[in-house]
């Protein structure tokens, strides 16, 4: 098979390297780096150090830009979630009949938006779990001694075509030695993640803080609760099946399971002055909000405070 990943950062370049280590020679992992990075992979390979996998140094090949790609059977797409559309134009000339499009990004909207730029190939949604993120030297730390994945395609039970996708996606994945599954369920999987992100991420993000002054202060951890309930309520709006303890059920890893050090990707992006995926999780739950017709106060005061145009 040749496949190709999309964005070397924490969750790309984990997936990277996995793949490109661990496929038989036969088959053809590419990645797409641009500029220092895709030159430092070439010449010294993409070098993970992970907790879970130990030391790792896998020799992809690299493309420096997207449309050099040329025919893919499977391309995972791993970047920020505001740059997927110039992503999807720039591979209107590599997706062929038949390219099965993993999204692996933050938000629970990406696999509706590849449907709607390539309505005739199949794609495959998905949900990560993991703690990693690109060192300044190129390499890859991995963190956690975790990294699961969870796929599904929204659309399975009308297009066999995607059905098939998600299985075929799921073999290279595990032959990768990658912990990928197949949920019974993967819009309830995405909303769940994407409701832990919307109190972690955000509230993190606007106050440009690691979860212990922010739990140690009442004000800001009523904050926590509200975004976690905004979120969980949209997610029933639009029907994802979240079971009725879900929202306290993240409220109690607030307070209980996270690290007072714990800090967020957001977070470190916005303190950084890097872009950041504000419109991912603010805007998108102000805006469905208010197309449902339903009160999202606290949200709607984090993205006011953290929307680059304030």
């Amino acid at each position: 098979m040749k496949i190709a990943v999309i964005g070397t950062g924490g969750v790309g370049g984990y997936l990277a390297a996995m793949l490109a280590y661990h496929l038989p020679q036969e088959d053809s992992v590419t990645v797409v780096a641009r500029g220092d990075r895709g030159k430092s992979i070439e010449e010294n390979g993409l070098i993970m150090h992970s907790a879970l996998h130990g030391e790792i140094l896998a020799r992809p090949k690299v493309a420096l830009r997207t449309d050099a790609l040329g025919d893919q059977d499977v391309i995972f797409l791993c970047v920020k979630n505001y740059s997927l559309e110039n992503v999807l134009e720039e591979l209107r000339g590599v997706v062929r009949e038949g390219t099965i499009l993993v999204t692996l990004l933050n938000g629970v909207d990406p696999g509706d938006r590849v449907r709607k730029a390539y309505p005739d190939n199949p794609v495959v949604d998905s949900v990560i779990y993991i703690v990693s993120y690109a060192n300044p030297d190129y390499s890859i730390r991995h963190q956690s001694d975790f990294a699961k994945i969870r796929i599904g395609a929204k659309d399975a039970g009308a297009r066999p075509e995607a059905a098939a996708a998600v299985e075929t996606v799921a073999a290279v994945l595990q032959k990768a030695k990658v912990d990928c599954r197949v949920s019974r369920d993967i819009v309830e999987e995405i909303w769940k993640k994407f409701i832990v992100n919307c109190g972690f991420n955000v509230l993190t993000a606007a106050y440009d803080s690691n979860i212990g002054p922010l739990r140690a202060d009442p004000e800001r951890s009523a904050e926590f609760e509200a975004l976690s309930r905004e979120a969980c309520a949209v997610a029933r709006a639009q029907g994802a099946a979240i079971p009725d303890d879900y929202e306290q059920r993240v409220i109690d890893r607030f307070y209980h399971v996270y690290t007072d050090e714990d800090s967020s990707s957001l977070q470190r992006d916005v303190h950084a002055g890097r872009p950041a995926e504000v419109e991912t999780f603010c805007g998108y739950i102000v805006r469905a909000s208010q197309a449902l017709g339903l009160e999202a106060p606290v949200m709607t005061k984090m993205y006011q405070r953290l929307r680059p145009d304030r």
